[in-house]
């Protein structure tokens, strides 16, 4: 057999989902399994989306532009342009997820080698576009014990050298669920200007934020229209995960040309999605509200439970429905295959990502897990109390 490609070899396995053949086992044993480890939100899709993929009136699944539909980019501007962002249908290129959407930003903005400082912890499958595109990441470390805040800027400073080319953040953050303030944005661009960088923003997240905080995007920043391109997605707005449509924002003209040209060689975005997403624009706000208010119920049970358990200490997120959780545990990835394998508590069980995976700092997160609280109350309560038990018989803890 032929040799597979190096590249392929150092494409780093997703932390979210290297631990599913052992969730798999322990279903195949009766066990329920509680699955904290993967945003995939079990709040229903909006009616207005459904209805647009069951009513379709068409006779041929056509191509759409490479941009994505002209309907649907003036209509995404015109909801960007509700939080006055200032936003033309023109800076929009619609991709297939969020995912292909920061692809395409990293292969028209970076050269190979070139280097993208990264708040850690991080989305993990950023190291993954990263590689693929041949751009390394440079980590900058948040801390736990104030809640993920950005770093100093005396940390990005340290880091840059004459290869780094962009920053990149997610905001409110995947995994840690930290909401970046104004102020703290207001810092970020005084780095990019001062180091002629681009400015990565993942806000795919941008309509969960909590106790009356608000998102801020890096398109309201004065100044950094060339700096910035913002990744986007309908996969949490509206619980539509499998349909796989994102969007790549920018001011900068050149920006988007050069993405189109990758856009074109994988010809369009999927059709029938783009007409579910297009018609999710027409969601009502009460549908949002009604959402977080709903989030906030979740996150409040599983912060202030696993806050209550010896040992643990969980930041308050401010967005978004992750969290990241210190455990009194020496491992954590072997504490969540435990978890799958040994365990169990009243024949339930939980399934974590273990925080590792998230930093690219080898060793850090080595205590720490990632949980999405995208369950009903009644499972989060559950699992919860599964993880109490679990860490009151765990034989290799920290105390």
């Amino acid at each position: 057999m032929p040799e597979l490609s190096n590249r392929g070899f150092e494409m780093p396995e997703s932390p979210i989902r290297k631990l599913v053949p052992y969730a798999e086992a322990a279903k195949k044993k009766g066990k329920t399994v509680y699955h904290l480890n993967i945003g995939q939100p079990d709040i229903e899709t909006p009616e207005v989306a459904l209805n647009a993929i069951k009513n379709i009136d068409r006779t041929v699944i056509e191509y759409s532009h490479s941009a994505g539909f002209e309907s649907y980019r003036r209509g995404l501007a015109d909801y960007y342009n509700t939080f006055e962002l200032g936003v033309s249908y023109e800076d929009i290129l619609i991709t297939t997820g969020g995912s292909e959407a920061l692809l395409f930003a990293f292969n028209s903005c970076l050269n190979q080698g070139d280097e993208v400082i990264i708040p850690e912890p991080f989305y993990a499958n950023y190291n993954g576009f990263a590689k693929t595109c041949g751009v390394n990441v440079t980590p900058v470390t948040a801390n736990i014990e104030n809640g993920f805040a950005l770093p100093p800027i005396s940390d990005f400073e340290k880091l840059i050298t004459p290869k780094t080319k962009a920053i990149l953040i997610c905001n409110p953050g995947n995994p840690t669920g930290y909401l970046y303030s104004k102020e703290e944005l207001e810092t970020l661009k005084e780095i990019v200007l001062k180091h002629n960088l681009f400015l990565f923003a993942d806000e795919v997240y941008r309509e969960f934020s909590y106790d009356g905080k608000k998102h801020t995007s890096v398109l309201e920043l004065d100044g950094l229209e060339n700096n910035v391109v913002v990744i986007d997605s309908v996969s949490k707005r509206y619980s539509m995960c499998g349909a796989r449509i994102g969007a790549l924002i920018s001011k900068n003209n050149e920006i988007i040309t050069t993405a189109l040209k990758y856009a074109q060689a994988r010809l369009s975005p999927p059709t029938l999605a783009q007409i579910a997403a297009e018609a999710a624009l027409k969601t009502p706000q009460s549908y949002f509200d009604d959402v977080t208010t709903e989030y906030v119920k979740r996150r409040d049970i599983v912060i202030e439970g696993l806050n209550a358990i010896e040992g643990v200490v969980c930041p308050n997120p401010g967005g978004a429905f992750y969290a990241v959780a210190k455990l009194p545990v020496k491992d954590s990835e072997k504490f969540c295959q435990w978890l799958l394998e040994e365990f169990e508590y009243e024949n339930q069980t939980v399934m974590l990502a273990p925080a590792g995976g998230f930093y690219a700092t080898k060793g850090l997160g080595k205590d720490e897990v990632r949980l999405a609280y995208v369950l009903n109350i009644d499972s989060l309560t559950k699992a919860v109390e599964c993880l109490k038990q679990a860490l009151k018989t765990y034989p290799d803890k920290t105390n």
